[in-house]
């Protein structure tokens, strides 16, 4: 028994060594169809697992934000693109967010869709053209009325919690403004820079109470405030199936307001740290006459082509 044991261990002829090689081999292999079983399972299992999360309901501890509507009227111009870009990208720092921008048109703008689709914020576009007996008259137009109308229209349709707040693409948005109006129950409201002669449009509070508007222009109106200025739950909005922005240049804020009614100034929630703090600004975009035409035969077949069908001309 002893020698055999011996001879067992200490044999190294050619059949042994080629034995050995074999027995490498099939571990080998052996270990690399583990690897690839581990893995495959692995990947399955992470798959299964992701789609399993994506059907479950939020756990008891965590919560949806409450959606924000922003309703932003435009028209066709040559900065049109340009600061409906820079909204979009302010936007898309907002969570839970529905982009409603309406044209005053007749029909859409593939310009206008593009833009949409290239800064990724969800969105519906929308047109709403303003009455031609508003576009015939020689006085002040009320411009953007048709759009918000319509944008209310959407909401009464389609929403059913959240905020809206009418957002123009020509403002300048501190990004906390949008967290802090999400939770609004009824209207809020906030100081806006860059209005009037004033250089701001304010709710006046005094010891933590609404009591009066700073503006550059009253005129005679309940809430001389800023478009930008405000933010209206969609449900208290939908208790007023009647209210709606008036065609009247001047009043529009003060007309949309007030047929919010009953509203009592105690109502009004005070963001912006009880309005001592500037979020929004009404900076608005210095006017750019149209590009003038281009030459068409100077510069075919360069890249000057392609960049005219992106010039917005009225």
């Amino acid at each position: 028994m002893k020698s055999n044991y011996i001879n067992l261990n200490t044999h190294s002829g050619i059949n042994g060594a080629s034995g050995n090689n074999n027995g490498k081999m099939s571990l080998g292999k052996s270990i690399k169809m583990y690897l690839t079983i581990f893995i495959a399972t692995t990947c399955i299992y992470m798959v299964l697992y992701q789609y399993h999360i994506s059907r479950e309901p939020f756990a008891a501890g965590e919560s949806v934000k409450p959606p924000l509507y922003i309703i932003t009227p435009t028209y066709r111009r040559p900065e049109q693109l340009a600061e409906l870009t820079r909204l979009g990208y302010t936007l898309k720092h907002v969570v839970n967010l529905l982009w409603l921008v309406i044209e005053d048109a007749n029909k859409t703008n593939p310009l206008v869709a593009h833009t949409l689709d290239r800064i990724g914020v969800p969105y519906e576009y929308m047109v709403a053209p303003m009455p031609e007996k508003y576009k015939q008259t020689k006085r002040a137009k009320p411009r953007g009325v048709s759009n918000r109308n319509k944008g209310l229209e959407y909401l009464r349709l389609h929403a059913t919690e959240g905020v809206l707040y009418f957002a123009d693409d020509d403002n300048t948005y501190d990004i906390s403004i949008f967290e802090q109006m999400r939770y609004v129950s009824k209207v809020a409201m906030w100081p806006v820079g860059l209005v009037t002669k004033t250089g701001v449009s304010s709710p006046i509070i005094q010891e933590g109470k609404l009591v009066g508007f700073y503006d550059g222009w009253i005129g005679g109106r309940k809430y001389p405030v800023d478009m930008a200025g405000f933010a209206v739950s969609v449900k208290f909005l939908k208790e007023r199936p009647k209210a709606q922005m008036p065609f009247k240049p001047g009043y529009e804020e003060d007309g949309f307001l007030r047929s919010l009614a009953p509203l009592a100034n105690t109502e009004i929630e005070l963001l912006a740290d009880e309005c001592r703090d500037v979020l929004t600004w009404h900076t608005q975009t210095k006017k750019n006459a149209p590009a003038q035409a281009l030459n068409r035969t100077r510069y075919k077949n360069t890249n000057l082509e392609y960049i005219d069908k992106l010039l917005v001309r009225p």
